[in-house]
């Protein structure tokens, strides 16, 4: 009996603790250096910080198109964007920066397959912490059906 009553307990607890996850999808369209800085660099951070006062996770996913690709190239002076010169003059800092969303953080980024291949982008140019989906609308689809709140970041 103390044993079932144990595994009961221990299931009511698991539950309760998917219950406290709450989770996040970011539609990222931008290609504004200070809409990335404000809503993704710093937004992201406070959101997490926000939520864990109260012991709460929260899980984030950034689904990255539109203008959004520049932001996520290893080196954008060998791509289609080297001539945004406020991309290329601050690429180093941002590019740490969002690979330690991805590492400290635990963000996932997905970027659209579709897009990358309109842009004349290859998979071996991207930064390794981004996964490659086919669309940004199956990205979005399956997190929103999964309980993600929408978040739109776009210009």
């Amino acid at each position: 009996m103390k044993k079932t009553l144990l595994a009961l307990l221990l299931l009511i607890s698991f539950a309760q603790a998917d219950e406290d996850n709450l989770k996040v999808v970011y539609d990222l369209t931008t290609k504004n250096i200070a809409k990335i800085e404000q809503n993704i660099l710093k937004g992201i951070v406070a959101h997490k910080t926000y939520f864990q006062k109260d012991f709460k996770e929260l899980d984030v996913t950034v689904v990255i198109h539109g203008g959004a690709y520049r932001f996520f190239v290893k080196d954008p002076s060998t791509t289609l964007y080297k001539d945004d010169k406020t991309l290329i003059q601050n690429y180093s800092q941002l590019k740490k920066r969002l690979a330690s969303l991805a590492d400290t953080y635990d963000v996932e980024f997905l970027m659209c397959g579709v897009g990358m291949r309109s842009r004349k982008l290859k998979e071996k140019e991207i930064v390794p912490f981004v996964k490659v989906i086919p669309n940004s609308s199956v990205g979005l689809i399956q997190r929103q059906n999964e309980g993600y709140a929408y978040l739109p970041v776009g210009d």
